[in-house]
């Protein structure tokens, strides 16, 4: 039997945690809790409703939220398009203006571009030498018709964490809402939307050791009465999001979470070593860069480009699982919007890995990818190049 690779790819996503997949189990087959959350006449739904109501408590712990503020998607990608599509169409008459920035997840971007081929106007801010979204720039950028400001939390390529406390009090200065893609931050980063000048967040399931399929939308009282529903079909969701409720998918979010917010302490620490026990041989190498702030960040997601002729990935095979880029760009085999916004052209980010840890990472497995990293290098063609 062929040795699995490291797996060096969770913010691709990540293995659904065994606490997780057991309570996920309890709602599946005639002896489980299988009944459907709306149907309030007998005990199958209402204990399946419990379920999907103790789940919406276990997500919105984790984030400081409410849990009636809480929408069940499908996803984040779901999330962020009822976000951008249901502020812009619940608008009164047409136009307006929205700001979003050139390194934002492709569910982000893509939708932006529809809400633009609808007759919005879209600013799109780029990021400064540390790929962060400088709140300065989204102050400028601000219209008198702007209505919304899309900007991730956590970087899914760079790792790099915005300011969207800063970001959000400017924003709501002017009176337009912020959402805040956090697909990537939600166990990583301390989020208090009690707090927090956030309108809308999204979140998403099978980031955070839970299951693919299932994520939900922070909806703050500020956003519910100017948010459009997107599906529609038996008022469900508070008439924001009809469908079915998946009460397996469901409570297996809401466990992941609440794990992730026992754990969160130790489990950032212990992730915070094993990047420094990775990054600081990596960097040692000639020629190696980090992308994006060495200190606004989260210490999960690493992006290391190395010198042209200096590094041979073909050479780790199927030794590391890693990526080359987002899983969006890796889909359609592109080199990476994030990094062309950072200045790199094609060849620099055919030459450039992300590295992301995660809950199952050892010390042995970073010992490993360290020693095969380094064998790649010593490896690598003297006239290797990229594709363009």
């Amino acid at each position: 039997m062929n040795k699995r690779p490291l797996y060096f790819d969770y913010a691709a996503t990540t293995p659904v945690d065994e606490r997780v997949i057991q309570v996920m189990v309890r709602c599946l087959g005639f002896d489980g809790n299988f009944g459907n959350p709306a149907s309030s006449s007998h005990a199958f739904g209402q204990e399946a409703r419990r379920s999907v109501e103790r789940a919406r408590q276990q997500v919105a712990e984790l984030v400081g939220a409410q849990s009636e503020q809480i929408v069940w998607t499908s996803g984040a990608t779901e999330s962020n398009n009822l976000a951008l599509k249901g502020v812009a169409q619940a608008r009164s008459g047409s136009g307006g203006h929205v700001i979003t920035s050139l390194i934002e997840h492709k569910a982000i971007l893509d939708t932006a571009r529809q809400l633009e081929d609808s007759g919005v106007a879209v600013t799109w801010l780029a990021p400064d030498a540390e790929g962060l979204i400088n709140p300065q720039a989204v102050r400028e950028a601000l219209r008198e018709d702007t209505f919304l400001v899309s900007l991730m939390l956590v970087n899914n390529e760079l790792g790099t964490v915005n300011d969207v406390v800063a970001i959000g009090e400017i924003v709501r200065e002017h009176g337009a809402l912020l959402h805040v893609d956090a697909a990537q931050g939600s166990g990583k980063v301390k989020i208090d939307l009690a707090r927090w000048p956030v309108d809308l967040m999204s979140f998403s399931a099978h980031k955070v050791y839970g299951p693919k399929g299932i994520g939900a939308l922070y909806v703050g009282e500020r956003a519910r009465p100017r948010l459009s529903a997107q599906i529609h079909g038996g008022g469900h969701e508070g008439g924001l999001r009809s469908g079915t409720l998946a009460t397996h998918q469901i409570a297996g979010m809401g466990a992941a979470f609440e794990l992730a917010a026992q754990s969160f302490d130790d489990e950032l620490a212990k992730i915070d070593r094993l990047r420094n026990r990775l990054l600081e041989p990596l960097l040692a190498l000639p020629g190696v860069r980090i992308n994006g702030s060495a200190t606004q960040r989260i210490p999960h997601t690493l992006s290391l480009t190395f010198n042209e002729g200096e590094f041979n990935p073909a050479a780790l095979g199927a030794s590391i699982a890693f990526s080359a880029t987002s899983a969006c760009n890796s889909a359609n085999n592109t080199p990476s919007h994030v990094l062309l916004a950072l200045g790199h052209d094609a060849r620099a980010a055919g030459r450039t890995i992300r590295l992301s840890l995660g809950r199952f990472t050892s010390e042995q497995d970073i010992d490993e990818a360290v020693r095969l990293i380094k064998a790649a290098c010593a490896t690598a063609p003297a006239f290797w190049v990229t594709t363009p």
